[in-house]
């Protein structure tokens, strides 16, 4: 059998070489019948071979794991002309061993994946370093054009055009590269394989970039090893800011030294009046101590995290001063944000029916949450519930606790893992303690959340849950029918 050649554009075009190596693969067609050639690459006289085509009729299926195909649409995007015939040495390999693309110590699949990891770089470099620089607008058109040279290692334009469609949507722009370009006219993207010259381009924003670039450069922080390895040389020609970088890092030095040499100033205007804001929030911290009243009006005054910004308002604790039983739910939900009170919209129904099937007095308990003002999602109209991190969850801490300090429950009840987790640390499991109480001072019962039951989709399992969940509060009663009577 001679050995074929197939000729391929200098592209990252993965269909062409896949048409080809499917139409080889399924007439098993080994790799070392099949040299893969540049198309305009120079032959010499003894390496010139005839052009074939594949003939004959298939003879096989070809078939290939998406994990395989994705690893050879990858390399394809690099610019080594070995791509081609490693690309097809994977694929044969893999009608035999079809999970080829997982060997990550395969020789074939460890020089892929090296590949492709230098194509993701080359596309980050590109969407890190391209730079625009303003064009006259088209005669007719409002819209601003923008004009960039950039020059990639690889074949990344289409893979990286979607990113620059989406960033720079409202203005025009092309960006021309040594293998082919990519524009925006406001619609769609449009890509050219055509190799482009580099063009002589400059805009009226150059000095003012420069002025900006050399006023936030901070010598005490220059790291050249770092820097050229996140920004390597062959890019600078392209910078706008080429001609400052050179000059900035020779100085770096002595503009260290003269930033040590000067004494210190005085602090901002601003710095006495945030000390004095630290010290008032810290006085009103050891004064919500004093009672409930004061905790309120501290309450409505907090800012520690930045869910104040968005909620209706804070939603506090509500019941009797010196409560038996002290309920923490996780945060307000939509109704309570609304109205200021804790457990009234639908998962507060629900606790409600549990308390009253146990023969529990609801206005006989203090009610509260672990945070205090409601995290949500907007859609539309609606406002979607999002269950606290762990930094709003400690900002509320001071808060709760301050709460436990002034009603001195004898049990507390913590609805849902927010609430376990805000009472007793993130190294107690809801799992392994629900529905129990445990003794101490105060005693604890951990459970979960109304809301909880109301999530759930499958009808069997929402009753089951919401039987236990009710069982739990018949075991509060239990228990404080026990401790009326010692």
């Amino acid at each position: 059998m001679n050995t074929l050649v197939f000729e391929l554009e200098d592209t990252g075009r993965f269909e062409v070489w896949r048409d080809l190596a499917r139409s080889a693969l399924q007439r098993d067609i080994p790799p070392e019948k099949i040299e893969w050639r540049l198309r305009g690459k120079e032959v010499g006289l003894f390496d010139a071979l005839p052009a074939m085509q594949v003939d004959g009729p298939p003879i096989r299926e070809v078939l290939l794991r998406a994990s395989c195909v994705d690893l050879l649409r990858g390399i394809m995007r690099h610019s080594d002309p070995g791509r081609f015939a490693l690309a097809y040495r994977i694929a044969w390999r893999a009608q035999s061993l079809p999970a080829i693309a997982g060997l990550t110590t395969d020789p074939d699949v460890a020089r892929a994946r090296r590949m492709m990891h230098q194509v993701r770089r080359d596309y980050h470099k590109m969407t890190a370093f391209v730079r625009f620089r303003e064009q006259e607008s088209e005669e007719g058109k409002t819209r601003r054009r923008f004009l960039s040279w950039f020059e990639p290692e690889h074949h990344v334009l289409e893979s990286v055009a979607p990113f620059f469609a989406g960033r720079f949507a409202d203005m025009d722009w092309l960006i021309l590269t040594p293998r082919g370009s990519i524009g925006w006219d406001g619609t769609k993207t449009v890509y050219s394989p055509e190799p482009c010259v580099k063009p002589d381009i400059h805009d009226d924003l150059e000095a003012l970039w420069h002025t900006y670039y050399a006023s936030t450069f901070n010598p005490a922080r220059i790291k050249t090893k770092a820097m050229r390895s996140e920004m390597p040389r062959k890019y600078w020609k392209n910078l706008p800011e080429t001609d400052l970088i050179p000059e900035l890092l020779a100085g770096a030095e002595a503009r260290v030294a003269e930033m040590a040499a000067r004494e210190a100033g005085p602090a901002p205007m601003f710095h006495e009046r945030l000390q004095a804001r630290q010290k008032a929030q810290a006085a009103i911290q050891e004064d919500a101590l004093d009672s409930m009243g004061t905790l309120l009006s501290s309450l409505r005054r907090c800012t520690r995290c930045p869910l104040h910004c968005n909620a209706t308002q804070v939603v506090p604790g509500a019941g009797p001063e010196r409560a038996e039983i002290m309920v923490i739910g996780e945060q307000p939900g939509d109704q309570e944000d609304l109205r200021g009170v804790p457990f009234v919209g639908p998962a507060g129904q629900v606790f409600n029916e549990a308390l009253s099937e146990a023969g529990l007095l609801r206005g006989e308990m203090y009610l509260t949450n672990a945070v205090k003002h409601f995290k949500f999602l907007t859609k539309g109209r609606r406002r979607i519930h999002q269950t606290p991190d762990a930094q709003e969850i400690e900002a509320c801490k001071d808060w709760l606790h301050q709460e436990v300090a002034l009603v001195r429950p004898k049990l507390i009840i913590t609805l849902g893992a927010t609430a376990l987790r805000a009472m007793e640390g993130g190294g107690v499991r809801l799992a392994t303690v629900r529905d129990t109480i445990r003794p101490g001072v105060p005693a604890r019962l951990a459970t979960v959340h109304p809301a909880y039951l109301l999530r759930l989709p499958d009808e069997a399992r929402a009753l089951e849950e919401r039987k236990r969940f009710f069982a739990a509060f018949e075991t509060v009663r239990q228990w404080k029918e026990l401790a009326v009577r010692e």
